[in-house]
């Protein structure tokens, strides 16, 4: 880095008075700060590595207050480099800025199957943090299993479910999967049924694995009772809202089963519980446009069944499909394997998690293991006219989103008759608090002069008539 970079980020943090994701501050000018360690391991747990500026302080207004000696700052700096496994190798710059030293230490990001970085004094479960905004924080047992297990090469679904049997199997299902494995692998065709199982990683030493126990057992959750798909539809846009009768759940189902038992009855969830709109062309003809396209949805599900992690550390956390009045939401526990970004989904060939899983799905043809579940999905959702979908990515979990657009068309609604806006807004159920930012008048105006007098008129009603001040009430148009 030259000075005159480092001079400008120095410049742009005071501005705005902000430590940043990948920039952290030591004041150090009465002596080596205390805490490094964890820092330099969220740094280098990170992909965009980081900065360390020495001799700014954040206490003091972003204000320079230099570093008490440059060169023992730097050697100390090292030395705290050479305390982190693996080791860190920064990259040091200095300059001055009114009269006083300020260092900076870059911090690179560690190839993936290294980490995390940890600190040696205090060992890999105390000693690895990860970044969280400005901050560092300690990262969770799970966090540091899943590079473990990529580093180590943990295949999870091929761990032997020893409590199992193969008499408990889907036989006629198993065997159109041997059919079509001697089909499209020639060279298994002359080999006995146990044999082609065993290669195929359905069964280990005559054991049914955890891949072969999701794809065809009858029931899978006999032994992983969370190993399934928790479905709900809720009346509002948030968890807890409630309907006229006080209900918070439109539908609601525990969907369980083998890997392709749950998807069908997932997709089936979703058509169930989505909305239906008839259109009127130019030339009269009349035809029904679903909520979401199905088959959109039906690739998120099955990416959130293939994807997700299955280590013991994850297999009491179920997937979740939530539906709500403005968006469909599937959440699975385990980021993007082998590191990666949500940039590059769908346009690239990721690492894969549940290999051997998806091998058996792909011969029972539920997947094509083509890496074009996304660019479908994406490609889908824009042929309907719908938002490009969302995905939200950590270390623990991996969301996906599609919203139907209810939301767009509110911002669009004309307040010029604010009755008339506020009765439109509430086609779908609206708290005090979304009401009153609506219509950009205080709270006690927008409830008193607003909606009461809409709701004497017929046009309004309350989710919670009972409860008139409840914290979960909500207002929705009456429909003629």
């Amino acid at each position: 880095m030259q000075e005159e970079e480092l001079q400008a980020i120095i410049r742009k943090t005071q501005r705005r008075q902000s430590e940043f994701q990948t920039i952290e501050l030591k004041a150090a000018e009465f002596g080596f700060p205390k805490r490094i360690y964890d820092t330099l391991s969220s740094f280098s747990n990170q992909d965009e590595g980081g900065l360390i500026i020495f001799g700014l302080s954040e206490k003091e207004d972003y204000q320079v207050v230099g570093v008490y000696n440059l060169e023992d700052a730097q050697k100390k700096a090292m030395e705290a480099c050479e305390q982190m496994e693996p080791k860190v190798r920064a990259l040091f710059t200095s300059t001055e800025i009114d009269g006083k030293v300020v260092l900076a230490a870059e911090i690179p990001p560690a190839e993936y199957w290294l980490r995390p970085v940890f600190y040696k004094g205090a060992g890999r479960l105390k000693g690895a943090y990860v970044r969280v905004g400005d901050g560092d924080k300690l990262m969770s047992e799970y966090e540091i299993y899943s590079y473990e297990a990529f580093r180590r090469r943990i295949r999870e679904d091929m761990r032997p479910v020893a409590e199992s049997q193969l008499r408990f199997f889907d036989h006629e299902r198993l065997e159109m999967y041997m059919e079509a494995a001697k089909n499209e692998r020639p060279n298994l065709s002359g080999l006995a049924e146990n044999d082609i199982l065993e290669l195929l990683g359905v069964t280990a030493q005559g054991v049914p694995t955890l891949a072969g126990v999701l794809a065809f057992s009858l029931y899978p959750q006999a032994y992983f009772p969370q190993l399934c798909i928790t479905a709900v539809s809720v009346p509002g846009n948030r968890m807890g809202d409630t309907d006229d009768e006080g209900a918070r759940f439109l539908d609601n189902r525990r969907i369980t089963g083998a890997v392709p038992d749950m998807l069908a009855e997932a997709v089936d969830f979703v058509r169930k519980n989505m909305r239906t709109k008839t259109i009127i062309d130019q030339n009269g003809k009349r035809a029904d446009k679903d909520e979401y396209p199905l088959i959109a949805v039906r690739e998120a599900v099955l990416n959130a069944l293939l994807h997700r992690d299955y280590s013991k550390l994850t297999e009491n956390t179920p997937i979740a499909l939530e539906m709500y009045r403005d968006r469909l939401e599937i959440i699975s526990k385990g980021g993007l394997y082998g590191g990666g970004s949500v940039e590059q989904l769908g346009k690239g060939r990721p690492e894969t998690r549940n290999a051997t899983l998806i091998n058996i799905l792909e011969l029972m043809k539920v997947t094509e293991n083509r890496y074009s579940g996304i660019p479908t999905i994406r490609k889908a959702l824009q042929e309907a006219g719908l938002p490009a979908p969302e995905f939200e990515v950590t270390r623990e979990i991996f969301k996906v989103i599609f919203r139907n657009g209810a939301e767009k068309s509110n911002t669009e609604i004309d307040k010029t008759d604010i009755y008339k806006a506020v009765t439109e807004y509430c086609l779908l159920p609206r708290s005090r608090d979304e009401l009153t930012e609506f219509t950009g008048k205080s709270r006690y105006y927008t409830m008193s002069a607003i909606v009461q007098p809409l709701i004497e008129q017929g046009k309004l009603k309350m989710t919670l008539p009972e409860k008139p001040k409840s914290s979960k009430q909500r207002y929705i148009a009456v429909k003629d």
